[in-house]
């Protein structure tokens, strides 16, 4: 057998699960769904080490073994074999989000679960499992044990706001079932002392190891259970004065109708699109860390295919395939069941943002807008005028190839009207510093305002052909748009405008440049080809190299190593399962079938031409129907009552660790992207706003500027002794507005005497520049007198003096001369015991005896001799122990 052992991070709580290896191709878990102490876990694990050796006393193999630790199960999978189980061995933090980790699985471990004696091998099982491999978790897959990532942030705490007496009646867990997920923000309860923990179902079309854990849902605790998302993570600092302002770009990759870019293009029969991804920009003080104190606020935006039946013929090898659309959709059935998605999940209005060509020579992308104006328009017939879904086109390619227009300029002003239209997220009402400076597009803003904030309506869905290039740069600007909101409402800044090239937009344009490049990689097997500077036409001209580079790498990988990733995606969601007898993966001419469920079973029941949506959906609009407190949705709910300072929901313990050893060095909010170190220009002078518009070529990562100028320009390489130290968390949270100003103004000029390094010419003549100084007026802002006074020249003066006169002094004689000193100022003696100290007089600090003694007994214990121990450490010792672990 197979024992998984759980615990809780501090390890005093635990779980086992018995996994029985007698079974050749079924999975029998045993779960006993008892919570465990560590004493108690230890005396089960050593019966069960006893119990198992082949005599009594004797140690070796034949008893209990560790295989493997881990940081969880990723699933169960069986092939045409035995089942495998899926550990998660490697993880990275990633973000933080009110003190709840998100984490990246770096590494993972597949064991086969039946002992060899029991196997029953087959000759097509070894290339099954390469293919499952295929699929590298260790790439963007991402995971929270305590945060629900499959669902956004309004969502989570909207779920927390509900009224207490739903929660009451809901309460009908046993004791035993227990879970730790948002359990750390439960409601109080009137006069009492017990909190709600409140957990929720996943959301399923974005879990990528549903299929994974089904063998095991419903017959293990669901603490075991752990939903993983796939897309990407990303937080950086913004650092406001000192005061943090964590940024975090979470982008959910939908498991439904996933694979690679051509391969898998439009929607399939149940409304599902091929490369649809949920953005959301999180936005969060991080000086309070909890959900029901801090200030939080979050804007979502999507990206998905044009929601039709459409396809691109790759057999051709043509880096442009035509374009197909392969079934007539007169009433726009697949369109209509992926908006009643969205309305479900995201209220209205739904924003439709069309980026593909208008006007073509040879019609290509025009297909796709022609058709889908006319499944919007024929959709819009029957819903209400205020919920309609709004269609934007914009020729995108078309503008960037004019001179005369600029395509950041007009898509700024496409994204001020959606974010006006949907509103945002922010989970506290406007402040009042909103009402003392009023603003009039603050008041235009849409949503939904209720008594804790505000809420998201609706939401804007992107899309060009390939949702890569242009809808990451349309994203950015309508993100960007919302950030300034989003900072408005916490009352940031005076206005909600963002210019380009300030620390703050530096600091969002890279999160989504990498948020771009990981999502197109997973879907078109290259980086981005064109990014928010080449649509500024900033862009350096080694960048079109870069290009020629990235559009060749998309057109190998869609050639060649597309189908293997395709057939490894399908067969990791479960859209494929081995079976004996039957055709296997490779040997199918086209996964058409397993993606198209109507082409193997004929629906029974035939959704409505007119009304199209779910029922119930319309009557909450434009509230989102998955957000409203009704019956249905308080299904998806699991309840439990908890007392008010059970371990379980002490979100300080969960983030600060007070049970384990931290380096600062390995803290995570010390090692994240941070606008002060890594974007603010270094010769800042006094002002360190991250809202100030710096020159293009200012910035704290490319230091040496212009690159013209190179003759001219002095490279301020940051070494490590001249380098300030990173400013601690704590340090910068804590301190008030002024002072942490100043720090900034003092950093700024340490690292403006860092260490010059003179660049040269490789010239027939080394041409060596000096080193611009700049005026104490720029570095300081205060204008020091240029001549010292003349009390202060004659003490330098002395001082000089007396250095030289030492310097002079020879050693050799050191006898009284009444003749020798008559000509001197003055003598002095050196009296320090540090021979090269020959100007200060210094003395060797004095140690205590105490002091003394432990040094002694430090050098001892390096040479193995120990201290034996005394009264007072064996009474520490059992204090500790008492404490740890009783």
């Amino acid at each position: 057998r197979y024992f998984l052992v759980g615990s809780n991070p501090a390890e005093t709580k635990y779980r086992v699960l018995k996994i029985d290896r007698t079974e050749p191709k079924d999975l029998v878990i045993i779960d006993d769904k008892h919570v465990y102490t560590q004493q108690e876990v230890r005396e089960l694990l050593g019966r069960l080490d006893l119990g198992n050796r082949t005599k009594i006393g004797q140690k070796g193999s034949s008893g209990l073994s560790r295989a493997v630790s881990a940081f969880g199960v990723v699933g169960f999978v069986r092939f045409l074999e035995g089942y495998y189980i899926v550990l998660i061995t490697k993880r990275r933090k990633m973000a933080d989000i009110g003190g709840h980790a998100i984490y990246k699985i770096e590494d993972t471990n597949m064991i086969y679960i039946p002992n060899d004696s029991v196997r029953v091998t087959h000759p097509d099982e070894a290339r099954y499992l390469r293919i499952f491999q295929n699929v590298d978790l260790s790439s963007n897959f991402y995971f929270s044990y305590s945060y629900d990532l499959s669902h956004s942030l309004q969502y989570n705490l909207t779920v927390l706001q509900m009224p207490l007496e739903t929660l009451k009646t809901e309460t009908t867990q046993s004791r035993q079932e227990s879970f730790d997920i948002f359990e750390d923000e439960g409601l109080s309860t009137q006069g009492g002392s017990g909190v709600f923990g409140i957990c929720s179902k996943p959301y399923e079309k974005y879990v990528w190891n549903g299929k994974l854990l089904e063998a095991v849902k419903n017959t293990v605790h669901r603490d075991w259970l752990l939903y993983i998302i796939h897309g990407f993570c990303g937080q950086s600092k913004l650092l406001i004065y000192g005061r943090p302002i964590y940024v975090t770009l979470i982008a959910r990759r939908s498991s439904k109708f996933a694979g690679t870019r051509f391969l898998k293009r439009g929607a399939n029969c149940e409304g599902d699109v091929a490369n649809e991804v949920e953005t959301e920009q999180i936005l969060y003080d991080a000086s309070v860390m909890s959900f029901s104190a801090g200030s939080y606020s979050s804007y979502v935006q999507v990206r998905g295919s044009v929601p039709l039946y459409w396809s691109q013929d790759i057999s051709t090898m043509m880096p442009k395939p035509p374009i197909t659309l392969d079934q007539a959709d007169p009433f726009a059935h697949v369109a209509a069941l992926h908006f009643d998605q969205m309305l479900q999940r995201f209220g209205s209005p739904i924003i439709i943002l069309n980026l593909v060509k208008e006007r073509e020579k040879r019609k290509h992308e025009r297909i796709l807008s022609e058709e889908l104006v006319a499944a919007v328009t024929y959709l819009n017939q029957f819903l209400p005028p205020e919920h309609a879904i709004i269609y934007i086109p914009w020729d995108m390619a078309k503008y960037t190839k004019s001179k005369l227009c600029n395509v950041l300029d007009r898509l700024n002003v496409i994204a001020e009207s959606v974010v006006k239209k949907t509103g945002f997220f922010v989970n506290r009402p406007d402040s009042y510093c909103s009402i003392l400076r009023p603003d009039e597009k603050w008041n235009e803003l849409g949503g939904c305002v209720v008594s804790t904030g505000r809420l998201q309506t609706g939401v804007l869905r992107t899309n060009c052909v390939d949702c890569l290039d242009r809808t990451n740069t349309a994203q950015f600007m309508v993100g960007k748009c919302a950030l300034a909101y989003q900072l408005y409402s916490l009352g940031l800044i005076d206005k909600p405008n963002l210019q380009f090239d300030t620390d703050a937009v530096r600091l969002f344009e890279e999160l989504y440049e990498d948020h771009g490049d990981t999502l197109s990689l997973q879907y078109g097997g290259s980086q981005l080809v064109h990014r928010v500077k080449t649509y500024r036409k900033i862009a350096p001209w080694t960048q079109h190299s870069k290009d020629i580079m990235q559009t060749l790498s998309r057109y190998y990988s869609n050639a060649f190593s597309d189908a293997d990733r395709q057939d490894s995606i399908n067969l990791f969601l479960g859209v494929f399962k081995p079976t004996e007898g039957k055709p296997h993966l490779w040997e199918l001419p086209t996964d058409f079938y397993l993606h198209h469920k109507n082409t193997l079973t004929l629906s029974q029941t035939r959704r409505s031409y007119t009304y199209w949506w779910t029922t119930g959906v319309l009557k909450h609009l434009p509230l989102p129907f998955d957000e409203v407190t009704c019956a249905e949705n308080r299904r998806k709910l699991t309840v439990k009552k908890f007392q008010k300072y059970e371990e379980e929901i002490d979100i300080h313990n969960e983030f600060f660790r007070p049970y384990e050893l931290s380096s600062f060095d390995e803290t995570f909010c010390l090692a994240m992207t941070n606008s002060t170190r890594d974007f603010m220009p270094k010769n800042v002078g006094i002002d360190p706003s991250p809202f100030t518009v710096r020159k293009p070529d200012e910035t704290g990562k490319s230091v040496l500027g212009n690159k013209s100028n190179r003759e001219e320009a002095v490279l301020q390489r940051k070494t490590a002794a001249s380098a300030p130290p990173p400013p601690s968390e704590e340090a910068v949270s804590s301190s008030s507005e002024d002072d942490s100003g100043t720090d900034k103004e003092d950093e700024g000029a340490v690292s403006q005497r860092s260490t010059p390094v003179k660049v040269t010419d490789t010239g027939d003549n080394t041409k060596i520049t000096e080193n611009v100084v700049q005026s104490t007026k720029d570095v300081y802002g205060v204008n020091l007198s240029d001549v010292p006074s003349d009390d202060d020249l004659t003490i330098y003066t002395r001082f000089v003096q007396l250095g030289q006169s030492q310097h002079k002094q020879d050693k050799s004689s050191q006898q009284f001369s009444s003749k020798h000193h008559l000509d001197r100022v003055i003598n002095l003696v050196p009296i320090s015991s540090f021979s090269q100290d020959n100007i200060y007089e210094v003395q060797p600090p004095r140690a205590d005896r105490k002091s003394i003694e432990i040094f002694h007994a430090h050098i001892q214990a390096g040479r193995g001799n120990m201290q034996p121990l005394g009264k007072d450490d064996f009474l520490m010792y059992r204090e500790y122990i008492r404490n740890r672990y009783m």
